[in-house]
């Protein structure tokens, strides 16, 4: 199975995140991330519920510190092990991420997800490992199965109308096109 290497910047966004992830359980892809994403993802997320949501710091770390307890209970064998040993061996031009190759390489991955592409230059980055933005990842993922992925956003509809009953499937792909422009990849799972 095709395995990807998620950047802590495509994980942050909160409906992008249940996407892929949703994609990854119907079988679409293998995820793999690192504890140094998982420890940043909690943070971010974190600061991000209470700037937004105005939840104190002690509720937005538990639901925060829940969030990456969900995703190691969901994907048990997406953490890499055994990178540190590479970091700092790619000269990149932002040390901070030196781990994200580093745990790609070691991992297995077949790309690297993430939105700052700039970060990751095509001759830094070794030959086995495609870096691709969300649109293009996702775009190839629902593309090898849009039936699968159409279950996919079946089942994170149906989470997301438990918080809101109004959240539907049209409105997980809309917001999904509005949010983070991913036309063409509603468009196929719209087709299917």
């Amino acid at each position: 199975m095709f395995s990807a290497f998620l950047d802590t910047c495509v994980l942050w966004p909160s409906l992008q995140r249940d996407f892929l992830l949703s994609l990854a359980v119907e079988g679409l892809y293998r995820p793999l991330w690192s504890e140094a994403i998982l420890e940043e993802l909690e943070f971010h997320e974190c600061q991000k519920l209470i700037m937004r949501h105005d939840l104190p710091e002690p509720d937005a770390a538990q639901r925060a510190a829940r969030l990456i307890e969900r995703m190691r209970e969901a994907f048990p064998d997406a953490v890499v092990v055994g990178w540190e040993s590479l970091e700092g061996s790619c000269g990149l031009p932002d040390l901070n991420d030196e781990h994200v190759v580093a745990a790609a390489h070691v991992g297995g991955a077949g790309a690297i997800v993430t939105s700052n592409v700039k970060d990751f230059p095509r001759a830094k980055v070794p030959d086995s490992i495609q870096v691709l933005r969300p649109v293009e990842f996702l775009f190839n993922t629902v593309s090898v199965d849009p039936v699968r992925a159409a279950v996919a956003v079946t089942e994170l509809a149906d989470r997301q109308a438990r918080r809101d009953s109004s959240r539907d499937v049209d409105w997980v792909l809309g917001e999904l096109e509005r949010r983070y422009g991913l036309h063409a990849v509603v468009g196929l799972i719209r087709s299917s």
